[in-house]
């Protein structure tokens, strides 16, 4: 999908490093990485962006607050870029709740669909943390399949409780009691 309006973003510093925010002119999420959005590929919805900070600040913000406190709950508007499929995927991925992960296979499931084809949906997640992919894993309780690489996965579940005393969430699994 080509975007016609302005994309504004910004980039900023969490625990495990840079992480990049892309909105629209009225703040809806478009976008986000981990990583700094001044280096981004051709194909990166980061590509043409202005750098706002005052337009990113919301995002920014609630991001900040999830970093301190992963009980944060998102209240952003987004628009991920996708197809039907996908989108299905990702609202699967939006209803597990911080502390928790499931299974590529039980969304699948979920959906009457494959592992594989939710495993690419989430691969193909443009907003990454706030849509949260990283609460996917193998059915044998793997951190596989983060495009921003296994320390990360392994990072942001740990903050969440979903990883408790150093060893791997099970699928369905919750790791803290809400």
């Amino acid at each position: 999908m080509k975007q016609t309006e302005p994309l504004y973003c910004s980039s900023f510093e969490t625990p495990v490093g840079p992480f990049s925010v892309a909105v629209d002119s009225a703040g809806t999420v478009i976008a986000t990485a981990f990583g700094d959005e001044r280096s981004p590929g051709p194909r990166s919805p980061f590509a043409g962006a202005i750098r706002d900070e005052a337009k990113t600040a919301q995002a920014r913000g609630q991001v900040a607050s999830y970093f301190r406190s992963a009980d944060t709950a998102f209240s952003l508007k987004l628009a991920p870029s996708g197809t039907a499929f996908q989108k299905r995927v990702w609202a699967a991925m939006l209803a597990i709740p911080p502390g928790q992960t499931r299974s590529y296979g039980e969304i699948a499931r979920e959906l009457g669909s494959s592992a594989r084809a939710v495993g690419q949906a989430s691969g193909a997640n443009p907003i990454c943390l706030i849509i949260p992919c990283h609460r996917v894993i193998g059915s044998d309780g793997s951190l596989t399949g983060f495009a921003f690489g296994e320390a990360t996965k392994r990072w942001l579940l740990d903050h969440e409780g979903a990883i408790t005393q150093g060893s791997l969430p099970l699928a369905g699994s919750q790791g803290r009691t809400p």
